[in-house]
Order: C-alpha cells, then sequence, then structure tokens
C-alpha cells in the first residue's frame, strides 16, 4: 500500500504517513533505524539479523524518492543504506506495537539499552 503523503519533521527526526483508508502514523527516527531493511541490520540470511541498541535519540535527517516504490531514509549516525519500500513502511506502520514490544524484550534478555549513554557491565 503505496502512502498519500509523507512528511517529515527534520526537528523531532520523525516521519509521518498517510495510508488513505487507514489513516496517519507517526513513526520515529529510532523505529525506523533499528528495523532498517539494510544488511547491517537484517543480516544477509533468515536469522541474521544483529539487534541494535543505543539508538534512542537518533533521527531522520533526509528522505529520498527511490523510484515509485520506496524511501531511502538517512539518519543522525549517519546510517543510509536501508531501501523502505511502501510495503515494509505500511508493515512497520500497521504492526507498530508487535515490533516494538519485541525490540523491547530483545533489549531486556539482552542487557542492552535503547540510551547508548548506558553502558552494561558484564561480569566473568
Amino acid at each position: 500500500m503505496t502512502p498519500k503523503q509523507i512528511k517529515l519533521n527534520k526537528k523531532e527526526g520523525n516521519l509521518c504517513l498517510y495510508f488513505e483508508l487507514i489513516g496517519n502514523f507517526l513513526l520515529s527516527g529510532e523505529y525506523l533505524r533499528i528495523h532498517s531493511p539494510s544488511a547491517e541490520v537484517k543480516g544477509h540470511g533468515k536469522g541474521q539479523g544483529v539487534l541494535q541498541y543505543g539508538k534512542e535519540f537518533v533521527k531522520i535527517s533526509s528522505v529520498e524518492s527511490v523510484g515509485n516504490y520506496a524511501l531511502r531514509l538517512t539518519f543522525s549516525d549517519n546510517h543510509s543504506s536501508g531501501i523502505y519500500t511502501w510495503e515494509y513502511l505500511y508493515d512497520l506502520a500497521i504492526n507498530y506495537n508487535k515490533y516494538w514490544g519485541d525490540y523491547l524484550e530483545a533489549l531486556s534478555k539482552s542487557g542492552k539499552h535503547r540510551d547508548p549513554n548506558i553502558q552494561t557491565i558484564e561480569f566473568i
């Protein structure tokens, strides 16, 4: 499903997507960064994804159209290698609560944090 309207709030670093039949979705830079479709995040095959952490303050700094099917987002941490198709953005929007909850649970289980200033001390 193609969004009818896309707005970047550069100050807040988030993206507002309007889908005609279901309305508006506000997606933060952090959320989109941790779910980047890039190989750095997703890996090169099933089960090879890398848990992103310390991205709480990451913002979207620019949005570029990729043909008529996707966006390339550049983030404040200079990540820009993922191509966000309309289908992927739609999936991220409508499944936000589930994906965000799964992410927070994965962080908790790994001992990692959203805040890049919090470091975990591992005892051997």
